[in-house]
């Protein structure tokens, strides 16, 4: 391997292990009043941007900044990593096709406003002359997936917990999430759980990953997938996917639809199907 391509796969090595620690920190400005997610696009979208600092881990200088618009203040994080070589050597983590972009962190919100699960809003927007994925900080920062295995917790409602935890494998495999670590799922106060940091999702694989996770699946979820149209995915995704990325999803979502419809038929909806609760006050 010449020096060029060790000190590659150096970085991305790097990048893969870092703990993701903005998403373990609450944010440093309390927001004044609650925003709906278009709101919440339109002012990551247009407010100032102002004090930068880094997010904590990686080599790709993520950063979180606070924004802006003379009234009201949030903090963000800004990903400007946009990687992609046809192959990428890692030992066991070699793979093809290898991406890792901001882009896939506003496909994942997009996609995922779609099915009623809970991405933070992100926008595309252009930061100091390059593109960048600008993410919304999520308040009320109780514990990352780490901290809660450590304290073998599951809240104060566990049968929800475990709800949320069956939607997230859902949404990953749909997305070919090859990088959902433990830092990466966040829950708040109120036992919501966050899927955050998706640049590494997206694959072109045409296959469920760990389709044996797929056990339980929410009753709304499972209906909004089958009823899913090419069309209204890409409408909604926009240009954060490439029509290659976009057919993946496609088809990678008819498998999930049969997965769930074939487990039914062997079981029945009652042992599958489930619907979610809201927050225990």
């Amino acid at each position: 391997m010449d020096s060029t391509r060790r000190a590659f796969v150096a970085i991305i090595i790097a990048v893969g292990c870092a703990s993701p620690l903005w998403a373990g920190q609450a944010p440093e400005v309390a927001p004044v009043r609650s925003l709906t997610q278009d709101e919440q696009s339109a002012f990551l979208l247009n407010a100032r941007i102002g004090n930068k600092r880094s997010a904590g881990g990686g080599v790709t200088d993520s950063k979180r900044a606070t924004l802006t618009d003379g009234t009201f203040s949030h903090d963000a994080h800004i990903q400007t990593v946009d990687i992609a070589t046809p192959v990428f050597q890692a030992g066991r983590a070699s793979e093809v096709n290898f991406k890792d972009t901001y882009r896939f962190n506003i496909a994942g919100y997009r996609l995922a406003r779609l099915l009623g699960i809970r991405v933070p809003v992100s926008v595309e927007r252009r930061v100091d002359g390059a593109q960048a994925a600008v993410t919304w900080w999520v308040d009320d920062f109780l514990m990352d997936e780490e901290d809660r295995l450590k304290k073998k917790t599951f809240g104060p409602d566990p049968d929800r917990t475990s709800r949320q935890v069956a939607v997230m494998r859902v949404f990953d495999e749909l997305i070919q999430n090859k990088d959902r670590n433990q830092g990466n799922i966040i829950w708040t106060k109120d036992w919501t759980m966050w899927l955050i940091d998706h640049t590494r999702a997206f694959r072109l694989g045409r296959e469920l990953l760990k389709p044996t996770n797929l056990n339980r699946v929410d009753r709304d979820l499972l209906a909004r997938l089958r009823g899913l149209t090419e069309a209204e995915v890409s409408q909604a995704v926009g240009d954060s996917l490439r029509k290659d990325e976009l057919a993946a999803v496609m088809a990678r979502r008819d498998l999930i639809v049969k997965h769930f419809d074939e487990r039914i038929a062997k079981t029945n909806e009652a042992v599958v199907l489930f619907s979610m609760t809201p927050a225990t006050p």
